[in-house]
């Protein structure tokens, strides 16, 4: 089985020199006071939400992941290719709502996308929620690592890569069991004007279950459509200081892109040939829109 590494990061020096324009503090203040409130409501309903019937607990999941976006001032698009976003378009939502729906596919797949920021996991839940995979890390930040772990997440321990094996067993199965599960397959976040490789390791469970991959492109942007790499989570940077740049920002745009799921691949000389297959083909697809 190839070995999933963390990828060499951007600099941060290099990606976070930009200034972004920002709100006053009293506003950030109250985005943060806003996302607290959102994060504790969702550690105190993950219990109830879980006995809910999947149809259900799914709206609910969306919803959540869109007020948690609302409350950080973060503007989202979400959108299949084929079907662009206009500025007016009927059925948009104000300036901190989210635009567009989710993207249409079968259960159990397994979700990948280019990885930016912490806030590329509520970003994808509001379009199409699963169970997550992180580094074992995520499970240490307080209250939100509580909230994704009693969420179901799998964790990823990248210092003891001889558990790789029982990860990957352990997606196959949650994929056989039709949960979409949702990877990061660069191996680590990237400022979004660099970007790392697909590592095949971890869609060796989609070969072993038979199940669709569905490529993700995520973009961040400010209002008036520059780029911007102000949500990048790079480097030593602890969570809270990305939150406090986060909070910060004027106009921050996430567009969040759906494309059409890729088959499971046809029969191949070997396993490692059919996961690097399907590494190969979901980069292509995220970087064609990229």
């Amino acid at each position: 089985m190839s070995v999933w590494l963390p990828t060499a990061p951007c600099r941060p020096e290099t990606c976070l020199g930009e200034r972004a324009p920002e709100v006053s503090h009293p506003r950030r203040a109250l985005r943060l006071i806003a996302c607290l409130v959102a994060v504790l409501t969702g550690v105190l309903l993950i219990l109830p939400v879980r006995l809910l019937p999947y149809g259900a607990r799914d709206r609910l999941i969306r919803l959540w992941a869109r007020v948690l976006l609302r409350t950080l001032g973060v503007t989202v698009h979400l959108g299949t290719p084929g079907v662009p976003w206009r500025p007016g378009a009927a059925g948009s939502a104000g300036p901190a709502g989210v635009r567009g729906s989710h993207a249409v596919g079968a259960d159990g797949a397994l979700v990948v996308a280019n990885h930016v920021s912490w806030l590329d996991i509520p970003l994808l839940a509001a379009g199409r929620p699963g169970r997550s995979l992180a580094k074992t890390e995520v499970r240490k930040w307080p209250v939100l690592g509580h909230l994704v772990a009693w969420g179901g997440t799998v964790f990823l321990d990248r210092d003891r890569l001889r558990t790789l094996p029982d990860t990957v067993a352990a997606v196959a199965e949650m994929l056989r069991s039709g949960y979409p599960v949702i990877v990061f397959p660069e191996g680590s976040t990237w400022c979004g004007r660099e970007s790392g490789r697909f590592r095949p390791a971890l869609f060796q469970a989609a070969v072993e279950a038979g199940a669709f991959v569905q490529p993700v492109t995520i973009r961040y942007r400010l209002a008036d459509g520059r780029p911007t790499s102000a949500p990048a989570f790079i480097g030593d940077e602890g969570l809270l200081t990305s939150l406090a740049r986060v909070v910060a920002v004027r106009g921050l745009v996430a567009d969040v892109t759906f494309l059409p799921p890729i088959p499971p691949p046809g029969p191949q000389p070997t396993r490692a040939g059919a996961r690097r297959e399907l590494a190969r083909a979901a980069q292509t697809a995220v970087e064609g829109i990229r």
